[in-house]
């Protein structure tokens, strides 16, 4: 297991920014409520029920002067000035793990893609300056939307158009032999300090919406097995490894899903953490062994979306994690959550900067006394039993604007289970919860949260 850093080693913090869906037809004071999937485009008109200026709670994804803002009052940021609310220490590095394009996958092609794909990285090397980025791809980066053709499908139909636009996009934070692999499959490796080493999964030959896996769905671009060479050879070299991707591995096909989840387990040691986005809300996915399915040996942060799609307030995430000092176990040591609140934000004066705040830090939150696996299952107990800890994690989740309707039993017994499932469809790592539902029940609550 992982232990604390001795006093006075180093730290680090990791920026982690995902499903930014960049909406380049959102227009201010357009309709917040409309029959189709994308709202907030169109004329503006006048009334209530209307899109605002940083954003909605509403199905509406974002205009990019509020990414642009985000990014803006970043302490690592060109433009960064002394009165921002985040912490005023910058970052080692930045994960973004995908989704960069709109909701409106019905009228995207490939030249959309692209376009969203530029211009939002572009923005990320103007604003960030000499920070390195590790990108990870997302599932709405292709276009028709989740279709990733493993890499022996040549010609037009492959995912080539995209893979070379992001290593060409990439270059400068990439090193060429992650460019290769980047362009053959969309994964990757690189170091991001020494003795710390990152692995950009492409979760999209996992995913349950990828129709091209019903060819072949166990392991489609032979990434498994490159993961475990990767993993093989860190723990050779004493390296730790941080894994990055889009879509949590719970949210995975059943075959992927649980040959992932037994790669974890034999590096359990090597890899230091696990890191992915896609359902926009703010949750983790934990693993046991699997002889007992007892004891934590690993946790799958699912950081919150920097959209509002559906109903949020726009979030990112800052990970505290133990830095680069012989015997690191470069472990997250804590996270915090910062937030814009919407209905402030659009409330103010036109021209005022919106003033992105820090909803939470986990371990002060939570009274954690490390960020540990075993920290997380141990609060899992504690919210089944102590119900003003579980709608503090419920709000947290909402990144601050819960849904009307609450957490009633039925859903809380359905999100406690998800947050011990770091596999697919696997009953028995919700009964020690004792679950007052039956096992099919818990997933319908589940597929009905899904909004991805």
């Amino acid at each position: 297991p992982p232990t604390p850093p001795p006093p006075g080693a180093p730290t680090a913090r990791i920026l982690f920014l995902t499903d930014l869906h960049w909406d380049r037809q959102y227009v201010p004071g357009s309709a917040a409520a409309c029959p189709d999937p994308l709202c907030c485009r169109g004329a503006p008109r006048e009334g209530p029920a209307v899109a605002g200026f940083w954003g909605t709670y509403s199905k509406c994804d974002l205009p990019l002067h509020t990414i642009d803002a985000l990014l803006a009052q970043l302490p690592n940021s060109t433009s960064h000035t002394s009165n921002s609310t985040s912490n005023s220490t910058g970052f080692a590095a930045a994960y973004w793990t995908g989704d960069i394009p709109a909701h409106d996958v019905w009228q995207q092609s490939r030249g959309d893609q692209l376009r969203a794909l530029r211009t939002v990285t572009a923005l990320l090397r103007a604003r960030l300056g000499g920070l390195r980025v590790f990108p990870a791809v997302g599932n709405h980066e292709a276009t028709p939307v989740n279709a990733f053709p493993p890499p022996y499908v040549r010609g037009n139909r492959s995912a080539a158009w995209l893979y070379d636009a992001m290593a060409e996009a990439w270059q400068d934070w990439l090193p060429p032999a992650a460019l290769h692999t980047l362009r053959a499959g969309g994964f990757y490796t690189a170091q991001v300090w020494p003795g710390l080493r990152l692995v950009s999964l492409n979760m999209n030959f996992c995913s349950q919406a990828n129709f091209w896996l019903l060819i072949n769905a166990t392991d489609p671009a032979g990434q498994l097995q490159w993961l475990m060479g990767v993993l093989a050879d860190a723990e050779r070299d004493g390296e730790k490894v941080h894994i990055i991707g889009h879509i949590p591995p719970a949210h995975c096909l059943r075959s992927w899903s649980w040959n992932y989840y037994r790669i974890v387990n034999r590096f359990e040691g090597t890899i230091a953490a696990q890191f992915f986005g896609h359902t926009h809300v703010d949750e983790f996915e934990l693993f046991y062994d699997e002889e007992t399915l007892s004891r934590p040996v690993s946790i799958a942060f699912v950081a919150p979306s920097v959209t509002t799609y559906i109903n949020l307030n726009p979030g990112y995430r800052v990970y505290q994690v133990a830095g680069s000092y012989p015997g690191s176990s470069h472990a997250v040591l804590d996270h915090e959550t910062f937030i814009l609140n919407l209905t402030e934000a659009n409330a103010a004066p036109p021209g005022t900067p919106p003033r992105w705040q820090r909803l939470y830090s986990a371990r002060e939150a939570y009274g954690l006394p490390t960020a540990f696996p075993a920290d997380w299952d141990q609060l899992v107990r504690r919210m089944q039993d102590d119900e003003q800890l579980f709608q503090l994690f419920w709000f947290h989740l909402n990144k601050g604007h819960p849904p009307r309707e609450p957490c009633g039993s039925p859903c809380k017994a359905a999100l406690l289970c998800a947050l011990r499932s770091g596999r697919a469809g696997d009953p028995a790592l919700c009964q020690p919860l004792r679950p007052a539902l039956p096992f099919p029940r818990i997933q319908e609550l589940w597929h009905q949260r899904r909004l991805c």
